[in-house]
């Protein structure tokens, strides 16, 4: 079992962070060059924290009309909100850690990786999949403990691992803010596993058996796993306060290919949906006064 240390490295470890976050949160990667093409590359360098140009058949990609937008439309729910913390659930993929960054930076708030966190204070990945292997029990209780801290702080948004939908004491941290189930397709986030595009938290990893060699082969064995990994957590991530599907927006915009939805598009959905709550609990909270 962890022990008190364990636990106690916490305390000063997560609030320290918060002043290097915004330092930290981006750096440069690799373009990827792909036929998946730029939309692609604009999750994968976006989840990462990068904030290179993307290129693609010689264009540069510049500022867009979503970027003001995203900016009109925090600046119009902010003084509502309240520093109210956002909690990203559902399985991990390029597309919710991309929204993470991209949400906290239009919002001013602090960007927090759940599992990141737990597995950073563990020694790093390999050392929370040995710890995984020894003491599940300890890890889960390690989970807990990163989502009260967390949950105890104002401005934030957080990426939540699978963790935080699987008992009733994690969900009810994550009702201290506003929670999010961001659904993606679970052939999306196989192929950017396969295509080492994505790399999951310790947490699911452990789960995972060797992808075959062969690429159908490995996509094949992805997708089961992802969709058991999915099938635990289903009813945990229904419990969100909303919900945002990469298929429901391309339908709203009017696309077809859900490659065309970009990290932009995700964000003022999810702003939209905040916006919606952020009204609802402020009309609830007015009938509520005496007369």
């Amino acid at each position: 079992m962890i022990g008190a240390c364990f636990y106690g490295s916490f305390q000063p470890w997560i609030p320290s962070l918060l002043c290097q976050s915004q330092n930290s949160r981006h750096f440069p990667v690799p373009f990827v060059h792909s036929k998946r093409g730029a939309r692609r590359s604009l999750f994968y360098a976006a989840s990462t924290g990068a904030r290179a140009e993307v290129r693609s058949e010689g264009n540069v990609a510049v500022q867009s009309d979503g970027s003001i937008a995203i900016k009109k439309k925090a600046s119009e729910i902010s003084a509502d909100l309240k520093g109210t913390s956002i909690f990203l659930v559902g399985i991990s993929s390029n597309h919710k850690l991309a929204l993470g960054r991209i949400l906290a930076d239009s919002l001013r708030y602090y960007y927090f990786d759940s599992d990141g966190l737990v597995e950073e204070a563990a020694g790093g990945k390999d050392a929370a999949l040995s710890l995984l292997e020894r003491d599940e029990e300890g890890y889960l209780a390690s989970e807990t403990e990163v989502l009260r801290q967390l949950s105890s702080m104002g401005r934030l948004v957080v990426s939540a691992g699978n963790g935080a939908v699987k008992s009733a004491t994690n969900l009810a941290l994550i009702r201290h803010g506003i929670s999010i189930w961001i659904d993606v397709p679970l052939d999306i986030v196989a192929d950017d596993l396969i295509n080492k595009e994505l790399q999951l938290p310790a947490s699911d990893m452990a789960k995972f058996t060797a992808f075959p060699d062969d690429h159908s082969l490995a996509l094949e064995h992805a997708l089961a796993e992802l969709a058991s990994l999915y099938d635990n957590a289903r009813i945990g991530y229904s419990t969100a306060d909303a919900t945002i599907s990469l298929q429901g927006v391309a339908a709203r915009l009017g696309r077809d290919d859900l490659s065309s939805v970009t990290p932009e598009d995700l964000c003022i959905e999810a702003l939209k949906k905040i916006e919606k709550l952020v009204k609802v609990k402020k009309m609830m909270q007015e009938a509520a006064r005496p007369f």
